[in-house]
């Protein structure tokens, strides 16, 4: 049975921390019968935690979804990264159990300051398995112990599931939506097990910000000489149909439901807000104390929480779609999401909206979403729905999305005519096969040799058959730093060409006008400039090392009038940070 302690660790909990490391604020023993805390406590502890954690996550949906139009960029990225339904439910339920364990720490160092002991080693916690029990079903993170049935082997023999389960039989869940990120090396947190370096010690550790600007960001675009921007589009395409990491819901604070950020101007690093200081000297966010950001949501029973799971593990963050290349991307992570896409009035096909796109069909709207992407007064288009949620984010990225719909219902048009007597289940799922089938052929054949070169798909080497010992998982370092490279190919510029590849009529336009902003792709020209620009233009050179991020996303991300902008730069170092990626 697993006690927690507020003293210096020793050999048993050096035993169980990564690489033996030592954790100031655990010890394990076993409690006196008379110092256990009461199931009625923990009970009451629970329904606080409830009411924490659900205060602070209406209000921040309430003030997310206030307005028809997102009132400032961090609005713009807390849609962009809003997590599906499936994933609330489980950032929710280890956000309560992990607030409740910090309520039942608070109460019995209440009780350790009203009855001084002469005991040296007071109790930090005195929970039983049945305490453990309680807090794990009533905090729901029991119920999200996932179990599966692979047995309809006629289904799973032909076509991949829509959550990734049952790919690998032999193991089930690798690779599935809603499952932890892996590790390649032992995660770095500032306490052993949870908290950010530079969550408490923040002394050598440089802001965030200041290395972007610093290192990072660069106002001068160099073309690459072999490359279109397609390289650049089909990377972000491609990793949004592997990864996607579940982002707290709250951007207030679970102890007080206060809004971190504006506390008086200070950084104050209070779950889930781990707000990134603004420098004093700063080229352009002078007289703000912080940027705002959250930290991404824990899997239960780890880190905090892993404690009453018979080990200490460290922290760790969920990927919220497959892990596969599987065209996800186009059709969705999730049973909901999959049936939101299919038009089931026909045969095999998604929904498209034929009545806008001058003749070639773009996404439908989402109706559903209470709050609509950014558009001038005298147009109101509402955002489109896709496979992935972010596909709204910049034009070049709805574009993909929306040839790839069209794609699927070309494939599912002609396999209909070739096969009359198939039904609209048999039909889609025939063409997704395909549309799957095409992305790897692309990610393999034509992309991969681009970025990895020569001796690094040497080292790939050739395709021998399915290796069912080989975990399809993302790697966490992977997610959060590595795959992030191609946003030093990103350039600055959405390039917007006619038939012959000059600027249409509308012109070019700076990234900083195209993020949420799916009215350009009604009213200006559509979806086919926005492609040959993709493909008609270089990206930008990523051999430069002194032009690493263009300023553009480093200070003008999410742009909005009367409102500081982020900086991508340092976001991504401060991901690094939350999920303690080694140095």
């Amino acid at each position: 049975m697993l006690i927690c302690r507020r003293y210096p660790s020793h050999n048993d909990v050096r035993n169980r921390l990564p690489n033996g490391s030592t954790n100031r604020y655990f010890r394990f023993v076993v409690p006196r019968d008379e110092n256990r805390i009461g199931i009625d406590i923990i009970n009451k502890t629970v329904v606080q935690a409830k009411e924490n954690v659900d205060r602070a996550l209406n209000a921040s949906i309430k003030k997310l979804f206030a307005s028809s139009q997102p009132r400032k960029p961090s609005d713009l990225l807390a849609l962009f990264r809003f997590p599906s339904p499936a994933a609330q439910q489980i950032a929710r339920a280890a956000k309560i159990f992990e607030r409740t364990i910090q309520l039942v720490h608070e109460h019995v160092k209440e009780m350790d300051r009203v009855n001084v002991s002469n005991d040296k080693y007071n109790f930090f916690h005195l929970l039983s398995p049945a305490h453990v029990d309680v807090i794990a079903n009533l905090s729901g993170c029991s119920a999200h112990r996932r179990i599966n049935n692979c047995s309809d082997m006629c289904f799973h023999h032909k076509y991949r599931t829509f959550d990734g389960t049952c790919n690998n039989l032999q193991h089930s869940m690798w690779g599935a939506s809603l499952t932890p990120f892996k590790r390649l090396l032992s995660p770095v947190y500032e306490n052993g097990y949870n908290t950010p370096v530079g969550w408490q010690e923040t002394k050598g550790r440089p802001s965030a910000r200041l290395v972007s600007t610093e290192l990072i960001s660069s106002n001068e675009v160099t073309d690459d000489a072999q490359y279109t921007h397609m390289l650049m589009q089909w990377g972000q395409f491609l990793d949004h149909d592997i990864d996607f990491i579940v982002s707290s819901l709250s951007t207030l604070r679970f102890s007080d439901g206060l809004d971190c950020t504006k506390q008086y101007n200070v950084c104050d690093n209070q779950p889930p807000c781990f707000p990134i200081p603004i420098p004093a000297n700063d080229p352009r966010i002078k007289g703000h104390g912080c940027m705002q950001f959250t930290r991404s949501s824990a899997v239960c029973g780890t880190g905090t929480t892993s404690v009453f799971f018979s080990a200490v593990t460290p922290r760790e963050q969920m990927n919220q779609i497959t892990s596969y290349i599987d065209a996800s991307v186009v059709y969705g992570s999730s049973e909901e999401e999959i049936m939101n896409l299919r038009d089931l009035e026909s045969k095999g096909l998604l929904k498209s909206n034929p009545n806008i796109g001058k003749g070639k069909p773009l996404l439908p709207f989402n109706r559903d979403t209470p709050i609509e992407c950014l558009q001038p007064d005298d147009s109101p288009v509402p955002c489109f729905l896709a496979g992935d949620f972010r596909a709204k984010e910049q034009l070049g990225f709805l574009s993909m999305h929306t040839i790839w719909m069209r794609e699927h219902n070309r494939i599912a048009e002609e396999l209909e005519d070739l096969n009359p007597h198939w039904d609209g289940d048999k039909v889609y799922h025939e063409a997704r096969k395909i549309v799957g089938a095409e992305m790897q052929h692309i990610t393999y054949t034509e992309w991969l040799p681009k970025i990895l070169g020569l001796r690094g798909m040497a080292l790939v080497g050739t395709y021998s058959g399915y290796e069912p010992n080989i975990d399809a998982g993302i790697v966490n370092a992977f997610a959060t730093a590595a795959f992030r490279f191609g946003h030093g190919l990103i350039n600055p510029i959405i390039f917007r060409l006619n038939s012959s590849f000059q600027p249409i009529e509308e012109g070019n336009i700076p990234l900083h006008k195209a993020f949420f902003s799916p009215y350009r792709l009604v009213t200006e020209g559509g979806v086919d400039p926005i492609l040959r620009g993709l493909f008609g233009r270089a990206a930008k050179s990523r051999d430069d090392k002194h032009q690493l991020i263009n300023s553009e996303l480093t200070e003008r991300l999410f742009e909005m009038a009367h409102e500081i902008a982020l900086d991508l730069g340092a976001l991504n170092i401060q991901r690094g940070r939350d999920h303690a990626l080694p140095g």
